[in-house]
């Protein structure tokens, strides 16, 4: 009798051992799953990496976040892609790369699944505009939107109200200002923009041009770089370099553009929005009190159209399906109004949803957010053109921008060489 009990309780802890493991397996769906992601560098990354044990919390899958250069993010992510090495699982992408990885078939079309659970990304929440140029190419959702950024125009109030200046609502307003700004003697400078030979000089400069009513391409979709339009952008570029940009601000990149914004010694400079949180951060900024964002000055008569970039979240196209599957439930994770938020409270400085940006918590925070939720509403994501000859175009400009700016190369010849150049590229 007792040994018949004792068997009888043995099964019956057997039974519930095999029920735990059962519901534990059921709680965790991706538990012994190890989901790596390239990651650009802007500060969603560190972000992302500070918030992942919560997915791994939620789902059981490990996730690796490999924070990379943007230099190195494209050429470790080209040779996994060319070479089906299946180091990635996950790929940060940026905006422009959209058409490469169409063409290319590097990444899984999101389309599908998309359409499958709309209900839970709940996506009439999304600005249309990042869905449709951060990821989307010729009808294929090459990567989905996670980290979207608006270009908009950073200010030191004092400086501009101390010189009786208005904030600039035009492009030609803005070079005005910036040269009236300009004190060397005080160490104060109008302007600052990337100079560095480069994508660094060639991303900056597009905005203005496309601000100043330029474009790289002509209407058929064919290379356009000397355009009249092209030439008289780049003669006022090199004006404000000339006259109101800090010594050295040829060989700045982004970080340095940033740095000496914060550091107090610029009054007018146009930036992605990711970088306006760091402006409020008394840690790192000397302008926290004097500091405003508003909107990119146009051209006049130009239409109001906003400069808009960021990052999508693009799935290995080389993963079988169960994982695609796994990295699929980490964007959905991502994107959701939950982790988005948690994500901007934090710093990132990336939003999609008309949620994030109409949060009241966010909006004590970041005074600036209604200038973004416009600037989504008037987006221009193509001033860059999201083709599969990005890449090389921008190379061809990063020359020709930071020859005329660091020489006495005449904008036009500089165009001319960089439009040869281009042609052969279609």
């Amino acid at each position: 009798m007792i040994k018949t009990s004792a068997l009888r309780l043995g099964v019956a802890a057997l039974a519930l051992a095999s029920a735990v493991a059962t519901a534990g397996a059921a709680d965790k769906p991706l538990a012994g799953t190890t989901l790596t992601i390239a990651s650009q560098n802007d500060q969603f990354a560190a972000v992302i990496a500070k918030l992942a044990p919560q997915f791994e919390e939620k789902t059981g899958a490990t996730v690796k976040v490999d924070i990379l250069d943007y230099g190195s993010l494209l050429t470790k992510t080209q040779a996994d892609f060319v070479g089906h090495t299946k180091s990635y699982d996950l790929i940060t992408m940026d905006i422009v790369w959209a058409g490469q990885y169409a063409e290319n078939g590097y990444t899984v079309d999101l389309t599908e699944l998309m359409k499958r659970d709309a209900a839970e990304l709940q996506i009439d929440d999304i600005y249309p505009a990042t869905i449709q140029y951060i990821g989307q190419y010729n009808g294929k959702q090459v990567a989905f939107p996670f980290a979207g950024y608006a270009a908009v125009m950073a200010y030191r109030k004092d400086l501009l109200d101390a010189a009786g200046i208005k904030v600039p609502e035009t492009a030609e307003d803005f070079v005005e200002a910036a040269i009236k700004l300009t004190d060397p003697s005080k160490k104060i400078y109008g302007f600052v923009a990337n100079g560095q030979k480069g994508a660094a000089v060639a991303q900056d400069w597009l905005q203005y041009n496309a601000q100043l009513g330029g474009s790289v391409l002509d209407a058929s979709g064919k290379p356009a770089l000397n355009s009249d339009a092209n030439v008289a952008s780049l003669k006022i570029y090199k004006e404000l370099f000339d006259k109101a940009a800090p010594p050295g601000a040829v060989d700045y990149d982004w970080g340095g553009r940033e740095e000496s914004f914060r550091q107090g010694l610029v009054a007018l400079m146009e930036t992605w929005s990711v970088g306006a949180p760091g402006y409020y951060d008394p840690s790192m900024s000397k302008i926290v009190d004097t500091v405003g964002i508003t909107y990119t000055p146009v051209g006049k008569g130009l239409p109001l159209k906003y400069g808009l970039g960021g990052w999508g979240m693009a799935i290995n196209a080389d993963l079988d399906k169960e994982k695609q599957e796994a990295a699929w439930s980490f964007i959905k994770w991502l994107v959701s109004p939950e982790v988005q938020k948690e994500m901007n409270m934090n710093g990132a400085g990336s939003y999609i949803r008309k949620s994030t940006l109409a949060d009241p918590e966010l909006n004590a925070k970041y005074p600036f957010l209604p200038v973004i939720a416009k600037s989504f509403e008037n987006a221009d994501g193509d001033y860059r053109p999201r083709i599969p000859q990005y890449p090389e175009i921008q190379d061809l400009l990063g020359t020709a921008v930071n020859a005329v700016l660091v020489g006495n190369t005449d904008p036009k010849a500089a165009l001319d060489e960089a439009q040869a150049q281009a042609e052969k590229l279609f």
